[in-house]
Protein backbone atom coordinates (compact mmCIF):
# COMPACT_ATOMS: atom_id res chain seq x y z
CA UNK A 1 0.00 0.00 0.00
CA UNK A 2 1.35 3.43 -0.93
CA UNK A 3 2.38 5.72 1.90
CA UNK A 4 1.05 9.30 1.97
CA UNK A 5 4.43 10.63 0.79
CA UNK A 6 4.47 8.21 -2.15
CA UNK A 7 0.92 9.17 -3.09
CA UNK A 8 1.80 12.88 -2.93
CA UNK A 9 4.88 12.34 -5.10
CA UNK A 10 2.84 10.45 -7.68
CA UNK A 11 0.19 13.15 -7.75
CA UNK A 12 2.92 15.79 -8.09
CA UNK A 13 4.49 14.01 -11.06
CA UNK A 14 1.23 13.30 -12.87
CA UNK A 15 -0.26 16.71 -12.24
CA UNK A 16 -2.57 18.56 -14.64
CA UNK A 17 0.18 20.14 -16.80
CA UNK A 18 1.93 16.81 -17.33
CA UNK A 19 -1.34 15.10 -18.19
CA UNK A 20 -2.02 17.84 -20.74
CA UNK A 21 1.43 17.24 -22.24
CA UNK A 22 0.66 13.53 -22.57
CA UNK A 23 -2.65 14.44 -24.23
CA UNK A 24 -0.66 16.56 -26.72
CA UNK A 25 1.49 13.52 -27.49
CA UNK A 26 -1.63 11.42 -28.16
CA UNK A 27 -3.05 14.15 -30.42
CA UNK A 28 0.27 14.26 -32.27
CA UNK A 29 -0.08 10.56 -33.05
CA UNK A 30 -3.54 11.25 -34.45
CA UNK A 31 -2.10 13.97 -36.70
CA UNK A 32 0.53 11.53 -37.95
CA UNK A 33 -2.17 8.96 -38.68
CA UNK A 34 -4.55 11.34 -40.44
CA UNK A 35 -2.05 13.00 -42.80
CA UNK A 36 -0.98 9.84 -44.71
CA UNK A 37 -4.65 8.81 -44.96
CA UNK A 38 -5.51 12.12 -46.61
CA UNK A 39 -7.83 13.15 -43.78
CA UNK A 40 -6.48 16.68 -43.83
CA UNK A 41 -9.31 18.44 -42.01
CA UNK A 42 -9.12 15.90 -39.18
CA UNK A 43 -5.35 16.37 -39.08
CA UNK A 44 -5.78 20.15 -38.98
CA UNK A 45 -8.27 20.07 -36.09
CA UNK A 46 -6.10 17.62 -34.13
CA UNK A 47 -3.03 19.77 -34.75
CA UNK A 48 -4.74 22.99 -33.63
CA UNK A 49 -5.96 21.36 -30.41
CA UNK A 50 -2.53 19.82 -29.77
CA UNK A 51 -0.74 23.12 -30.36
CA UNK A 52 -3.23 24.88 -28.09
CA UNK A 53 -2.44 22.56 -25.20
CA UNK A 54 1.16 23.80 -25.30
CA UNK A 55 -0.01 27.16 -24.00
CA UNK A 56 -2.47 25.66 -21.53
CA UNK A 57 -0.03 23.35 -19.72
CA UNK A 58 2.57 26.10 -19.35
CA UNK A 59 0.01 28.58 -18.05
CA UNK A 60 -1.41 26.05 -15.58
CA UNK A 61 2.03 25.03 -14.28
CA UNK A 62 3.04 28.65 -13.61
CA UNK A 63 -0.31 29.76 -12.17
CA UNK A 64 -0.69 26.86 -9.76
CA UNK A 65 3.02 26.31 -9.07
CA UNK A 66 3.03 22.82 -10.58
CA UNK A 67 6.36 23.00 -12.41
CA UNK A 68 8.10 19.62 -12.11
CA UNK A 69 11.31 18.13 -13.42
CA UNK A 70 9.27 15.67 -15.49
CA UNK A 71 7.27 18.57 -16.94
CA UNK A 72 10.46 20.41 -17.94
CA UNK A 73 11.39 17.35 -20.01
CA UNK A 74 7.95 16.21 -21.17
CA UNK A 75 6.64 19.57 -22.39
CA UNK A 76 9.44 20.37 -24.90
CA UNK A 77 9.63 16.70 -25.92
CA UNK A 78 5.95 16.68 -26.91
CA UNK A 79 6.40 19.99 -28.75
CA UNK A 80 9.30 18.58 -30.76
CA UNK A 81 7.44 15.38 -31.62
CA UNK A 82 4.43 17.36 -32.83
CA UNK A 83 6.36 19.89 -34.94
CA UNK A 84 9.05 17.60 -36.34
CA UNK A 85 6.63 14.82 -37.20
CA UNK A 86 4.13 17.20 -38.79
CA UNK A 87 6.76 18.91 -40.96
CA UNK A 88 8.16 15.57 -42.13
CA UNK A 89 4.72 14.29 -43.13
CA UNK A 90 3.79 17.61 -44.77
CA UNK A 91 6.96 17.42 -46.86
CA UNK A 92 5.76 14.05 -48.13
CA UNK A 93 2.13 15.10 -48.66
CA UNK A 94 3.05 18.34 -50.51
CA UNK A 95 5.68 16.88 -52.85
CA UNK A 96 3.63 17.92 -55.92
CA UNK A 97 3.18 21.53 -54.79
CA UNK A 98 5.37 24.34 -56.22
CA UNK A 99 8.77 24.53 -54.52
CA UNK A 100 8.05 27.98 -53.10
CA UNK A 101 4.58 27.17 -51.70
CA UNK A 102 5.09 24.09 -49.58
CA UNK A 103 7.04 22.47 -46.79
CA UNK A 104 9.96 20.98 -48.71
CA UNK A 105 12.05 18.06 -47.53
CA UNK A 106 15.05 20.26 -46.72
CA UNK A 107 12.82 22.48 -44.59
CA UNK A 108 11.78 19.49 -42.51
CA UNK A 109 15.47 18.59 -42.13
CA UNK A 110 16.22 22.13 -40.88
CA UNK A 111 13.41 21.92 -38.33
CA UNK A 112 14.47 18.49 -37.04
CA UNK A 113 18.18 19.39 -36.98
CA UNK A 114 17.50 22.58 -35.02
CA UNK A 115 15.47 20.71 -32.40
CA UNK A 116 18.12 18.00 -32.00
CA UNK A 117 20.87 20.60 -31.64
CA UNK A 118 19.01 22.72 -29.09
CA UNK A 119 18.10 19.62 -27.07
CA UNK A 120 21.75 18.55 -26.99
CA UNK A 121 22.90 22.03 -25.96
CA UNK A 122 20.25 22.24 -23.25
CA UNK A 123 21.37 18.90 -21.84
CA UNK A 124 25.02 20.01 -21.72
CA UNK A 125 24.31 23.40 -20.16
CA UNK A 126 21.80 22.23 -17.55
CA UNK A 127 23.96 19.28 -16.51
CA UNK A 128 26.72 21.78 -15.75
CA UNK A 129 24.33 23.86 -13.64
CA UNK A 130 23.57 26.56 -16.21
CA UNK A 131 20.22 28.00 -17.20
CA UNK A 132 19.01 27.17 -20.70
CA UNK A 133 15.37 28.15 -20.44
CA UNK A 134 13.26 28.83 -23.52
CA UNK A 135 13.86 32.23 -25.11
CA UNK A 136 11.28 34.47 -26.76
CA UNK A 137 12.80 33.64 -30.16
CA UNK A 138 12.08 29.98 -29.51
CA UNK A 139 8.48 30.68 -28.55
CA UNK A 140 7.95 32.82 -31.65
CA UNK A 141 9.50 30.08 -33.74
CA UNK A 142 6.94 27.63 -32.39
CA UNK A 143 4.07 29.99 -33.27
CA UNK A 144 5.37 30.56 -36.80
CA UNK A 145 5.82 26.82 -37.33
CA UNK A 146 2.29 26.11 -36.11
CA UNK A 147 0.81 28.76 -38.42
CA UNK A 148 2.75 27.35 -41.38
CA UNK A 149 1.73 23.77 -40.62
CA UNK A 150 -1.91 24.76 -40.19
CA UNK A 151 -1.97 26.73 -43.46
CA UNK A 152 -0.41 23.80 -45.32
CA UNK A 153 -2.99 21.38 -43.95
CA UNK A 154 -5.82 23.69 -45.02
CA UNK A 155 -4.29 23.89 -48.53
CA UNK A 156 -4.14 20.09 -48.67
CA UNK A 157 -7.74 19.84 -47.44
CA UNK A 158 -8.92 22.27 -50.12
CA UNK A 159 -6.93 21.06 -53.14
CA UNK A 160 -5.55 17.66 -52.20
CA UNK A 161 -1.96 16.45 -52.59
CA UNK A 162 -1.75 17.45 -56.28
CA UNK A 163 -3.10 20.98 -56.79
CA UNK A 164 -2.39 20.91 -60.54
CA UNK A 165 -4.80 18.00 -61.00
CA UNK A 166 -7.38 19.27 -58.53
CA UNK A 167 -10.73 20.72 -59.58
CA UNK A 168 -10.42 23.14 -56.67
CA UNK A 169 -7.18 25.14 -56.88
CA UNK A 170 -5.62 26.66 -53.79
CA UNK A 171 -7.23 30.12 -53.30
CA UNK A 172 -4.88 33.06 -53.81
CA UNK A 173 -5.19 34.24 -50.20
CA UNK A 174 -4.38 30.77 -48.90
CA UNK A 175 -1.49 30.32 -51.30
CA UNK A 176 0.02 33.62 -50.14
CA UNK A 177 -0.50 32.60 -46.50
CA UNK A 178 1.28 29.30 -47.10
CA UNK A 179 4.22 30.96 -48.86
CA UNK A 180 4.74 33.66 -46.24
CA UNK A 181 4.17 31.45 -43.20
CA UNK A 182 6.41 28.62 -44.40
CA UNK A 183 9.36 30.84 -45.23
CA UNK A 184 8.97 32.89 -42.05
CA UNK A 185 8.86 29.63 -40.07
CA UNK A 186 12.10 28.44 -41.67
CA UNK A 187 13.79 31.81 -41.09
CA UNK A 188 12.70 31.91 -37.44
CA UNK A 189 13.87 28.31 -36.97
CA UNK A 190 17.34 29.24 -38.21
CA UNK A 191 17.42 32.49 -36.24
CA UNK A 192 16.34 30.95 -32.94
CA UNK A 193 18.79 28.09 -33.45
CA UNK A 194 21.60 30.60 -33.97
CA UNK A 195 20.63 32.53 -30.82
CA UNK A 196 20.61 29.34 -28.76
CA UNK A 197 24.04 28.40 -30.09
CA UNK A 198 25.44 31.83 -29.20
CA UNK A 199 23.92 31.61 -25.72
CA UNK A 200 25.31 28.12 -25.18
CA UNK A 201 28.81 29.16 -26.31
CA UNK A 202 28.73 32.13 -23.92
CA UNK A 203 27.75 29.91 -21.00
CA UNK A 204 30.38 27.31 -21.86
CA UNK A 205 33.04 30.05 -22.04
CA UNK A 206 31.96 31.43 -18.65
CA UNK A 207 32.05 27.96 -17.14
CA UNK A 208 35.54 27.35 -18.45
CA UNK A 209 36.95 30.50 -16.80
Amino acid sequence: MDTPSETTATQSIWNVPNRISVARLVLSILVFAFLPLGWYWAAFVSFVVAAGTDWVDGWWARKYDQVTQLGRILDPFCDKVLICGTFILLAVAMRDYPWYAKVAGWMAVVVVAREILVTALRSIIEQSGGDFSAKMAGKLKMWFQCIAAGACMIALAVSGPDPAASETPVPAWLNITVIISVWVAVASTLQSGYLYIVGAVDQIDLGAR
